[in-house]
This record gives C-alpha cells, structure tokens and sequence, in this order.
C-alpha cells in the first residue's frame, strides 16, 4: 500500500507540474495579441535578417538574407537558396554555378512548420506561454516570452520570441529542437511595403531553362 501510496503521490505530482507548465499566461498573451495585430496592421514588409544555427556541440553557422512578407505569403533569400511561398505552393529554389534545381511542395506539407508568415501567430494553438521579462535586443526593449510546446511531436519544443515593448514589433526569434540545437533569427531594416506584387512570391521555372525540378505535390 506504501508503494501504491508513494506512486500515486509521485503521479499526482507529474499531473500537476505539467498542469503549471502548460497554463497560458495572460501577460503574454497580451504581448502576443499586441505583436499579431501589428503584423496584420503593416499589410507587407521586407527585411534584411541574420540567422544562426548552433548545435549541441557549439558548432555554429551564420548566414544573412532578405525577407519580404505579405499575409501567408513570403520570400526568403539566403545565399545557396531561395524559397517561395505563396501561399498555396512552396518553391524551393537551389543554384550554383553549374547546377540549378527546384523543389515543389503544397504550402499544406509545411504545416507545423515554423515559418516568417506563421511565426506570429504560432502560439495560438500547440504551445503553452508565459512573459520572461525583458532585456536589451538590437539596442531596444525587448519583451521576451517563451512558447513551450503542448506535445512531444512538435517541431520545436521551445520558441522565444523578443518582442519591441515600445510598438509591439516582433526584432527576432530564438527555437529550440529538444536535441541541442538553437535556432536564431533577428529582423534587421525592417520597412512596411504594402505594394509587394503577389507574382513576388512565386517562382517561374520558365526563365530557368534545363533546371532540375523535383515536384513532390
């Protein structure tokens, strides 16, 4: 009966841990509401970004695009790749200088993906939230709130999110794989551009002649 009695202490315990650690604070969901109207309300943006990938050695990588965004659709340009999305089909566009190559997804595929359009309003289902604080990011005051993932199969199993407490501007994003690696972004000349074609968001495979194309639709 001890034993019996110890384990039940021990799952209750268990229950009510991950109970706390799945409540949603409403500070942050103050912040996060604050943060998702403002990306509603600029209508499109384009962007220069650093990003950085360390894993669980510290072994790191670093890399600068440019972004541009509007609604579901957006446009990354790092430098080995290109990928589209608008909205309904996602390009994945590789070149080098004697190799040229595009990959074909339904934007569907991507769900649970983590991604510059989604990535505002990320916590409104999966993920548990909570307000850290403050600290200084970019030279500004940033909000930082943590997204912890609600079930093991998620993509990512912590998300930070700093956000500019002065307008509510989100100025980068940190994600955590649950194996070591960190995930950085940081949003660099950010400019409201509402005028964003929505041919910018796809890709022509007709003005690349002789590239490989691998449809996975």
């Amino acid at each position: 009966m001890k034993k019996i009695a110890l384990f039940y202490t021990f799952f209750l315990i268990l229950s009510c841990s991950f109970h706390a650690a799945a409540q949603k604070d409403p500070k942050a969901k103050t912040v996060l509401d604050a943060m998702s109207k403002k990306f509603q309300e600029m209508n499109g943006f384009t962007a220069n970004f650093d990003f950085t990938f360390q894993d669980a050695s510290g072994t790191s990588d670093r890399q600068s695009g440019e972004i541009s965004v509007k609604g579901e659709k957006y446009r990354l340009k790092l430098p080995d790749q290109e990928i589209f999305n608008d909205g309904k089909t996602v390009w994945t566009f590789i070149q080098s200088d004697n190799y040229k190559e595009v990959t074909i997804n339904d934007a569907s595929q991507m769900e649970g993906e983590l991604t510059p359009s989604n990535i505002y309003r990320i916590y409104e289902s999966g993920y548990s939230y909570k307000l850290m604080g403050e600290k200084q990011f970019q030279g500004k005051t940033a909000q930082v709130v943590e997204l912890l993932a609600e079930k093991s199969n998620a993509p990512f199993e912590q998300v930070k999110l700093m956000i500019d407490k002065s307008n509510s501007s989100l100025l980068g994003w940190e994600m955590f794989d649950g194996q070591g690696g960190v995930f950085s972004y940081t949003f660099q000349n950010l400019k409201l551009d509402s005028s964003i074609p929505p041919s910018h968001f796809v890709f022509d495979v007709k003005q690349y002649p002789g590239i490989e194309v691998i449809d996975l639709r």
